[in-house]
């Protein structure tokens, strides 16, 4: 397959494209509707709960795979980015972009949170979903809210998996089979 990484790339809304593939706005459907459509989809939903997580489990069924030119998916629903601040002119969604080519995730970058205060609820509302079983929600670093509360200037990050180009550019599925790192191999007996 040729791929075309000359710029512009395509610029997707998340929120508008799971509406297009699945006639369900993410941002006002509730938890209730957003396992329907999922299961519609043939989503697995063993283990997920909250919205974020189901927000995220219709991207990477629905529209991920689909996703083969190189294109910019933004606005990001709240839920999925505790650490990102929020859109400037949109509502219930944050800065935030991740880059895709041939249905797979090259790199993730948002606009930081500086808020300590509104940092501290993101955390609290983390917390709420590791008591759902959300095993990948954050704990409440309070070094780093004591921190924010200091002053952290505007700040944003950029984060190229360097690794998932490798499997990009080799036609690898896994990721184990491109990490440098032997001892983070799966071991073979």
């Amino acid at each position: 397959m040729d791929i075309d990484f000359a710029p512009k790339w395509k610029r997707v809304s998340m929120i508008q494209v799971i509406e297009e593939k699945t006639g369900v706005n993410v941002l006002s459907a509730d938890e209730k509707k957003l396992k329907e459509t999922a299961k519609k989809l043939g989503c697995d939903l063993e283990g997920i709960n909250g919205k974020a997580k189901l927000i995220d489990e219709i991207f990477s069924i629905a529209i991920q795979p689909k996703l083969i030119e190189p294109s910019f998916v933004i606005d990001y629903p709240l839920e999925l980015s505790p650490l990102a601040k929020k859109h400037r002119s949109l509502d219930g969604v944050v800065e935030r972009f991740e880059g895709y080519v041939a249905g797979r995730e090259i790199c993730n970058a948002f606009s930081e949170l500086n808020d300590p205060i509104e940092q501290k609820k993101r955390f609290d509302e983390q917390v709420r979903f590791k008591e759902q079983g959300d095993e990948e929600a954050h704990v409440i670093d309070n070094d780093f809210i004591r921190a924010l509360e200091f002053g952290m200037p505007p700040t944003a990050g950029l984060g190229i998996g360097i690794d998932r180009l490798v499997m990009l550019l080799t036609n690898q599925t896994s990721i184990r089979d491109v990490i440098f790192f032997p001892q983070m191999k799966t071991e073979i007996k």
